[in-house]
């Protein structure tokens, strides 16, 4: 097993109660790295942490919503008092409740945007001020294959994920100075809770039967990580769209 730029890592994560994240912070743990959890479930992060503990790992959990610009701020700056630095930010949190613009679920896009926009640049807020200190650093944000595609009923969900990907970006040439990465990954149809946020009728019976028939398991999205992370330093692997090899959209 490579551990390469993995082990002794210290690697903050939002959304971590599940899907995703947590799937990346078990992976991350079992290879050195230490992880800090950002979630909202305070009970969930607390049992991952004290999992990968029991397991011989590093983990601190932080209850974090990552609509609320001082609780993402409080996560990173935990990490640093715990841990002296942060070297890598997975802006990991989002939603995706799917419906088509004429029902008009105007809250939902509110959410969408407030986790999936501003909830990204809150955690790079946080963590940027810490990496330019550094002159080292990585940024992994997660977008989606709806980033790159706008399918009827995600108009609004592809406009945050868009927006993940143009800020990435802008982030990726500004921060060159300062010995920075900066990663977007960009997953299919995986196996997670985040179809559940759907909540319009119509469209979660057709959001549920694409995944039980496309998605593949989490692990797929921390092995990306992985791959990212353990390239030598002066590789910048600066975006990984991936789908289940099934899926066509």
């Amino acid at each position: 097993m490579n551990n390469e730029n993995i082990e002794e890592k210290v690697v903050v994560i939002t959304g971590a109660s599940s899907g995703f994240g947590k799937v990346a912070a078990e992976y991350l743990s079992e290879r050195g790295a230490t992880v800090v959890l950002g979630a909202r479930r305070t009970d969930k992060i607390e049992t991952l942490a004290k999992s990968i503990s029991e397991n011989g790992g590093k983990a601190l959990a932080v209850t974090t919503n990552v609509t609320e610009r001082d609780q993402v701020k409080n996560l990173v700056d935990s990490a640093v008092d715990e841990y002296d630095r942060i070297d890598v930010m997975i802006n990991n949190a989002g939603i995706m409740p799917l419906a088509p613009l004429e029902k008009l679920r105007v809250d939902e896009w509110d959410q969408m945007i407030d986790v999936n926009i501003k909830g990204v640049m809150y955690g790079i807020a946080a963590a940027l001020p810490h990496m330019k200190e550094q002159k080292s650093g990585h940024f992994i944000n997660v977008s989606s294959v709806a980033g790159h595609k706008i399918g009827p009923g995600g108009t609004v969900y592809s406009a945050t994920k868009h927006a993940v990907r143009t800020i990435s970006e802008g982030l990726r040439k500004e921060v060159k100075p300062y010995n920075l990465r900066t990663t977007i990954i960009s997953p299919g149809a995986v196996d997670t809770e985040l179809p559940s946020s759907t909540e319009d009728p119509e469209t979660a019976e057709g959001i549920k039967d694409f995944y039980d028939d496309k998605a593949i398991p989490a692990d797929s999205f921390a092995r990306a990580v992985i791959f990212a992370m353990e390239q030598p330093e002066d590789m910048d692997v600066n975006e990984i769209l991936y789908r289940p090899t099934a899926q066509e959209l």
